[in-house]
């Protein structure tokens, strides 16, 4: 491959890589928004309590974020686009595997694999967009998250027709498979308008992140934001159905709430581009975050519609965000990348556990009420830790960061 296009790309790759980044992204979660759709069908076929189902939303997410951490590891011997690449490849076969499934254990080991690919590919791509747009990180930011939301949008509303269409739930899990390639042949095209990093050129000062409270701060932060997002995913259609919603109607809902998080995604970074300091925008989502939850445990029978409302607004635009205020703290894409590598890696462990924590209570209490409950609290949290975020108080490397240098492949 040729030597990569400078930062400021020229329109026309400007928009082959942003469309290639808008293809990636609608990949990163069909393989956990389908799931809970068809739960019901699921558990009607190989027998799911609900604390096992909500495995296969916390095994990928606990996944993305023990493997999110050997990103840039892989990245430096294999290289960015080849590992890419293999990431593309295996989250595609993961998700296409489904197809074939006949107990809880193969679907478990398909929601594994699709976890590593879908954390390979977060950890990189921060760092690219802010290596090839470099000036507008906050608004390719937010076209990459509402990819991201978008995928899966697409998946809640569509697995329940594919499996009505084929009177199969494996394929209503496995389509979305079509997604993968689609994206794998548009990056294998067209990749070489992309900057990467170089691995053997003048890298940053090091920085452990592991001592740096801000970091971990930043990494609690996404990690609340994300255990709503996950929870939401895997248990609102459910709670749907336990109010008489058919699949359909639940389906709808939850895709409902994830255009919301598109729209909030998209609008959200926009509107926090026009000033440094992001907490304005950051703590109002927290606040309609707070609304949503206890709207769901306190009054579910007056509108799920709007208590979803409420959280698809809150939701989408608290992940981006979140993101956003990350690669604020530095200036070079490699360290940028890095320090949203390490949040992303502890918040998705966090974020994990808690789809299995909802199912636990569920089985116990019979009731999804205290969980919702407890995500309220949990918007509170994230409400106080945002007014930390002030941009004059942002981590800085202890050394000074070298330049980033082209990388020729």
């Amino acid at each position: 491959m040729s030597k990569q296009q400078p930062l400021d790309n020229p329109r026309s790759a400007g928009f082959i890589i942003l469309l290639t980044i808008i293809l990636i992204g609608l990949n990163l979660r069909p393989s956990l928004a389908s799931i809970g759709p068809l739960l019901g069908s699921i558990q009607a076929d190989i027998q799911l309590s609900f604390s096992a189902a909500s495995l296969l939303t916390m095994l990928p997410v606990l996944t993305m974020g023990l493997a999110i951490f050997s990103g840039f590891s892989l990245a430096k011997r294999l290289g960015e686009a080849r590992l890419l690449t293999y990431s593309i490849i295996l989250l595609s076969a993961a998700t296409a595997a489904r197809y074939w499934v006949d107990s809880t254990l193969m679907l478990t080991i398909t929601a594994f694999l699709a976890g590593v690919g879908i954390a390979l590919i977060q950890a990189l791509m921060p760092a690219l967009i802010k290596a090839n747009f470099p000036t507008r990180v906050p608004v390719l930011m937010g076209f990459y998250i509402t990819a991201i939301m978008g995928g899966a949008a697409i998946a809640a509303a569509g697995s329940p027709y594919v499996e009505n269409f084929s009177t199969n739930w494996r394929l209503g899990l496995a389509c979305w498979s079509v997604l993968g390639i689609v994206a794998l042949v548009l990056w294998i095209i067209n990749h070489k308008h992309f900057h990467f990093h170089s691995a053997k050129g003048k890298q940053p000062a090091p920085i452990n992140y592991w001592t740096q409270h801000r970091a971990w701060t930043l990494a609690l932060f996404f990690g609340l934001g994300t255990a709503a997002y996950t929870c939401v995913l895997a248990w609102l259609s459910p709670y749907a159905i336990e109010f008489g919603y058919t699949q359909k109607d639940a389906g709808w809902l939850l895709s409902f709430l994830t255009t919301l998080e598109v729209v909030s995604g998209l609008i959200c970074p926009i509107i926090a581009a026009r000033k440094k300091d992001r907490r304005p925008v950051i703590m109002t989502l927290c606040f309609m975050m707070m609304i949503g939850f206890a709207g769901l445990a306190y009054a579910p029978e007056k509108g799920l519609w709007l208590w979803s409302g409420f959280l698809g607004l809150a939701i989408g635009g608290i992940f981006p965000m979140s993101l956003i205020v990350t690669m604020d703290h530095h200036s070079n894409p490699v360290s940028a990348g890095k320090l949203t590598a390490f949040v992303q890696g502890i918040g998705y462990i966090i974020a994990a556990f808690s789809p299995w924590i909802a199912g636990i209570i569920r089985d116990v209490m019979t009731s999804f009420a205290n969980a919702w409950l407890l995500l309220a609290v949990c918007s509170v949290i994230s409400l106080v830790l945002a007014m930390l975020f002030h941009p004059h108080r942002h981590l800085e490397p202890k050394e000074s960061e070298a330049p980033l240098t082209p990388s020729v492949a």
